[in-house]
């Protein structure tokens, strides 16, 4: 379960009755748009149905039953939420919208690159501050991904941006390959790999170009700065500089 702090309310009208459940906001919507693959234990802050949330009030067993055909809380929380409005309070909505713009930061950050400057990556305080620049507004009751398009189109009148991967080759000498690889085959897609005759490993790996500087520090961390790296454009070329 949600503490009560991160909960919304929906909240159904119908029968002259009110029904409201206190649920995770993002799971809220994700059931109403019948996305929700989840265990609504999870994302609920009360096993039960309220007529009034905020003071414990609960509706008569026999309403329930007239309206849902079941006094089961799990049977009815979905109903609810799915028939139902989502209510929230002016302070909960600037903390869900404070929430998606950093989401919507980092989406962006890791993924674009500045294709003026060498396809190098967008530092988030500057995707921050053109978004700010651009007048985009991050709407609360959206997916982050449903966003990140019109946050691009935004974006590309204020800095040069554009979303690409990047291919690299990494080798990692045989003294580190072996707990090495397994931290960097998990980065992004393993493409190829091979094991050279003196144990050393080497791998071709893509991955969203804004990660790029994260992936060298990776690389340099699990092999104490013995890694070898380079950018490539054929996937088959596992030559390292």
């Amino acid at each position: 379960m949600i503490s009560l702090d991160e909960a919304v309310t929906a909240r159904l009208e119908t029968h002259g009755e009110r029904f409201e459940v206190l649920v995770d906001p993002d799971a809220a919507l994700a059931i109403k748009r019948g996305e929700f693959d989840g265990d609504l234990e999870d994302v609920i802050a009360a096993r039960d149905v309220f007529e009034n949330a905020s003071r414990g009030d609960r509706p008569a067993e026999e309403d329930l039953e007239e309206v849902f055909g079941t006094t089961d809380p799990m049977e009815i929380i979905p109903e609810v939420i799915e028939r139902g409005e989502i209510q929230i309070t002016a302070e909960q909505r600037k903390e869900m919208q404070e929430q998606k713009r950093k989401q919507l930061v980092n989406t962006i950050t890791r993924n674009a690159v500045n294709p003026q400057m060498d396809n190098a990556p967008h530092p988030p305080e500057r995707i921050e501050n053109a978004l700010e620049q651009a007048g985009f507004t991050v709407d609360p009751m959206e997916p982050v991904e449903n966003q990140v398009d019109d946050a691009l189109d935004a974006l590309r009148p204020v800095i040069p941006i554009r979303f690409e991967e990047i291919t690299v080759a990494v080798q990692l000498p045989a003294d580190y390959a072996g707990s090495g690889q397994a931290q960097l085959r998990e980065f992004g897609d393993l493409e190829r790999e091979e094991w050279q005759a003196d144990g050393s490993w080497v791998g071709v790996i893509t991955f969203p170009a804004g990660m790029q500087n994260d992936f060298y520090s990776l690389a340099n961390e699990v092999s104490e700065g013995n890694a070898e790296t380079r950018v490539v454009k054929d996937k088959d070329d596992l030559k390292t500089r």
